[in-house]
């Protein structure tokens, strides 16, 4: 739950949510038009799966548009699919570099706690914390 709670603040602090929700308004925009303009295109949903797999660059070829309005429309998400892609990326690599740090802090907190009790700790716990520095060098 932390974690979510982490990517979460990492993203409104970004501003991403902002950018993932103003391309899925977009999305949307593009396919009602798509929708009205192709005569092919027979449903909202269908429209949406077109708009989809042209920005996932899958392209299957199951629904094809043909007018220059939707070849545009087309073209602007796809460049506006690679930002947002782009912006996405950079979060989430964001978002595992905290949870690494995070993870790091607390251990390196566990084990100043021990350092400070040294002459209170027992030969198997000494080990263990000399076995635990070793492994961070």
């Amino acid at each position: 739950m932390k974690k979510l709670r982490l990517l979460g603040r990492i993203l409104r602090n970004t501003g991403a949510d902002s950018v993932i929700i103003g391309f899925m308004g977009f999305m949307l925009l593009c396919g009602l038009l798509i929708w009205l303009r192709e005569p092919e295109i027979k449903t909202f949903g269908e429209a949406l799966w077109y708009c989809f797999t042209a920005v996932s660059t899958i392209g299957f070829g199951d629904v094809v548009v043909h007018t220059a309005l939707s070849r545009v429309l087309t073209v602007l998400m796809s460049v506006y699919a690679v930002a947002v892609l782009a912006i996405f990326t950079a979060v989430v690599v964001n978002y595992f570099q905290q949870v690494i740090a995070r993870g790091r802090k607390e251990a390196l907190e566990a084990f100043l706690e021990k350092a400070e009790r040294l002459p209170e700790l027992s030969r198997e716990e000494l080990e263990a914390l000399a076995r635990q520095a070793k492994r961070w060098r």
